[in-house]
């Protein structure tokens, strides 16, 4: 699947990083360095991950399996 949307830090709990799009917002569970910047535009192919469960109770759980900025 394929997601395009940005690179937020969520200030909820102890912090986080997501990407949150037009339709939903995704919690990677392997965000890489790369994308940790606040504000920036990613595409990412994921693999969405509905057998997992976080602490941070948002977002849909994600592995990213590649990525570019926009």
């Amino acid at each position: 699947m394929i997601i395009r949307g940005t690179s937020t830090y969520i200030e909820l709990e102890s912090g986080f990083w997501g990407i949150v799009t037009e339709d939903n917002d995704y919690l990677p569970l392997n965000m890489p360095e790369q994308l940790k910047t606040k504000g920036s535009e990613v595409e990412c192919s994921v693999r969405i991950r509905e057998d997992v469960m976080t602490m941070h109770n948002w977002g849909q759980p994600c592995e990213i399996i590649s990525f570019k900025t926009i």
